[in-house]
C-alpha cells in the first residue's frame, strides 16, 4: 500500500562492522555509517522521514549470516510493525548473502517496508531496482567470497613456513605474538600422558588415570572473557593429543606437515612408539579383543627392521593349521617392503618361555633382567620427582598471584579469573598428595632378588600347571615387549617392571 506523502515514516537505520577493531575509538565506523544515514532522512523530511530513538549496530559480525543480535531486533521491529523504512549506508552492510538479502527482503516486502541504499540509489519496489539490487549484492557475495580465498591461501603460506596460525590452544602451549611457546608444567603432563599410553598400550585406562589425578583440557580465556576448555579427558580428546604432531615441532596442513618454529616437547622416538602402537590397535581392534588362537605374543612382538607390530595369523593345509607372525609392514604393502620373514608362532612363543625360564638359572641374566626392571621403575621415580618439582614451583607463582589479588581487592567486588586460579591451586595440591602416594607405593612395590629368584628358578613347573589362557595372560603381565630381528635372526625381550611384581605376587599364592 503506498504511503501518503504527509504520513510520517519511522526510519530505521541499520550499522555494520566486520572486525571490532578500532570500534573503542570516539568516532567508529558505525558512526560514519550512521551520520551519513541521517544526512539522507533529513533530505528526505519534506516527504515526511524521521529517524526512530532505537539504534541497530552490528559491531563485530560477519555479513555472511544473519546470526547477528541488532539484525534479529531490527526484524523483530519490523514483524512488530514499528518500522516503515530501512536505511543502510551501503547494500553489504545489511548482508553479503544473496541468500539471506533475498530473505530479508521478503520480510521487508510482506510488512510493506522500503529498503534504501545512501551510497546506491535504487527502488525497491520496481522489478529494475530489484535487479540492480541483486546485480549488487552478487558483487557483494563474490568479494566475500575472494576475501575467504585469501585468507585461506594466507593461512596455507603460513602453515607451510611453519608458522601458528589460531585455532585452539594446545596443552602444553602458551600463545604470544601468534607464536607457541612452552608451558613447563603443562609440557611436562603432555609427556607423561604419551608414557602412560606406552605402558597401558590403550586409550581407556589412560583416560581414567588422567580423571584419577584430575588433569582436564587446555583451558584459555577469549578475547571476549569466555573461558573454554578445562573439561575432563575422554577418549576422543586423548587421542587427539596422541596423534597431534605439533608436539614433536611440526604444524600440519590438511595432508601436508611441515617443520614449525616451535620448540617440540615430546621426544621423537616415544611420538612414533605411541604411533605405531595406536595403528597397531586400530587394526587389531586394541588390546582388549578376544585372543581366540591364544597367541602367546599378541600386541607384544615388533618387526625390529620396520618398528611395527607383528600381526598373529594362520595357514590351512587339509585339517592341520600353521600359526605365524607377520610385520605389519608385509601385510599391508607387501613382502618387498619388509626384509624380515614371517616367523612361526610355535617356534617363537617357545624360545621366549625358554628364555624366561633360563634366566632363573643364570645369574648374569637374572642380574641383567632385575638391571633392567630396577631401571625402568628409576626413570618412573625420576618423572614422578620431576612432575613434583614443576608443581611446587606453579604452586608458589599462583600463591603469589593470590596473595596479589587479595592485597587489591576491597569488599565484596568479584574478581575475573579469581575461581580458575583457585581452581587451578586446589588441582595442583590433590597431585602433590597423588604423587607422594604413588611414590609411597614404588618404594613398597621394591622387588626383592630373592622373590625373583624363586619365581623364575620355579616358572617351569608353574608354566605346565595352567592353562592356555592363563598362559597368555601371564606373559603379557611379564613381557612389555618382544624385538624381532629377522634379517640377523636376534630377538630381544623387554620385561614389565609392574608385571614382574604382579607375577611374584600371585606365584606366591599358588600352593607349593
Amino acid at each position: 500500500m503506498k504511503k501518503d506523502s504527509k504520513t510520517i515514516v519511522r526510519c530505521a537505520i541499520y550499522t555494520r562492522k566486520s572486525t571490532e577493531e578500532g570500534l573503542e575509538q570516539e568516532y567508529s565506523s558505525l558512526d560514519a555509517q550512521r551520520d551519513a544515514a541521517e544526512a539522507y532522512v533529513a533530505s528526505q523530511k519534506h516527504e515526511g522521514w524521521e529517524v526512530i530513538s532505537k539504534s541497530y549496530d552490528d559491531g563485530g559480525f560477519t555479513g555472511s549470516n544473519m546470526e547477528r543480535p541488532a539484525l534479529r531486533r531490527l526484524l523483530a521491529d519490523i514483524e512488530a510493525g514499528n518500522v516503515d523504512c530501512v536505511i543502510v549506508y551501503k547494500v553489504d552492510r545489511l548482508s553479503r548473502s544473496l541468500l539471506d538479502f533475498t530473505r530479508i527482503i521478503e520480510t521487508f516486502d510482506s510488512h510493506q517496508v522500503s529498503f534504501v541504499s545512501v551510497t546506491q540509489q535504487f527502488n525497491t519496489s520496481t522489478s529494475m531496482g530489484r535487479l540492480v539490487l541483486n546485480v549488487l549484492l552478487s558483487f557483494a557475495q563474490f568479494e566475500r567470497e575472494m576475501i575467504s580465498e585469501r585468507i585461506r591461501d594466507k593461512v596455507a603460506a603460513s602453515r607451510r613456513r611453519g608458522k601458528w596460525s589460531g585455532g585452539m590452544p594446545l596443552l602444553g602451549y602458551t600463545v604470544e605474538k601468534t607464536k607457541l611457546l612452552v608451558d613447563e608444567v603443562e609440557a611436562d603432563r603432555v609427556r607423561q600422558i604419551f608414557s602412560l599410553y606406552v605402558e597401558h598400550r590403550s586409550l581407556l585406562p589412560v583416560m581414567k588415570e588422567l580423571r584419577q589425578r584430575g588433569w582436564t583440557t587446555k583451558q584459555w580465556v577469549t578475547k571476549k572473557g569466555d573461558h573454554r576448555g578445562g573439561r575432563a579427558f575422554t577418549k576422543n580428546a586423548v587421542y587427539k593429543l596422541l596423534t597431534n604432531v605439533t608436539y614433536i615441532g611440526k604444524i600440519r596442513y590438511k595432508d601436508e606437515t611441515h617443520e614449525g618454529e616451535h620448540d617440540g616437547i615430546v621426544p621423537l622416538d616415544l611420538f612414533r612408539r605411541v604411533q605405531n602402537q595406536l595403528k597397531a590397535n586400530g587394526q587389531s581392534g586394541g588390546t582388549g579383543v578376544r585372543n581366540k588362537h591364544n597367541a602367546l605374543l599378541k600386541g607384544l612382538i615388533w618387526c625390529k627392521a620396520c618398528e611395527r607390530p607383528m600381526t598373529h595369523s594362520y595357514s590351512c593345509k587339509g585339517s592341520k593349521r600353521y600359526r605365524y607372525y607377520v610385520c605389519g609392514t608385509a601385510m599391508q604393502e607387501g613382502w618387498a617392503k619388509c626384509p624380515a620373514p614371517s616367523v612361526p608362532a610355535g617356534e617363537i612363543e617357545r624360545f621366549v618361555v625358554e628364555q624366561i625360564q633360563t634366566i632363573g638359572t643364570d645369574e648374569d641374566l637374572l642380574n641383567q633382567t632385575i638391571g633392567q626392571i630396577e631401571s625402568r621403575s628409576e626413570q618412573l621415580r625420576d618423572n614422578l620427582e620431576a612432575e613434583r618439582k614443576t608443581l611446587q614451583r606453579q604452586l608458589r607463582n599462583d600463591h603469589e598471584k593470590l596473595r596479589a589479588i587479595a592485597a587489591n581487592v576491597s569488599g565484596n567486588g568479584r574478581v575475573a579469573g579469581l575461581p580458575e586460579l583457585q581452581t587451578r591451586i586446589d588441582t595442583a595440591e590433590d597431585r602433590l598428595k597423588a604423587i607422594a602416594s604413588e611414590l609411597q607405593s614404588l618404594d613398597a612395590q621394591a622387588i626383592d632378588t630373592a622373590d625373583v629368584r624363586r619365581l623364575l628358578a620355579g616358572f617351569e613347573e608353574l608354566w605346565q600347571t595352567i592353562q592356555p589362557r592363563e598362559q597368555v595372560r601371564l606373559t603379557s603381565l611379564l613381557v612389555d615387549r618382544v624385538d624381532f630381528d629377522g634379517v640377523e635372526g636376534n630377538v630381544g625381550i623387554t620385561f614389565h617392571d609392574t608385571g614382574m611384581q604382579s607375577l611374584t605376587a600371585e606365584s606366591m599364592e599358588v600352593p607349593a
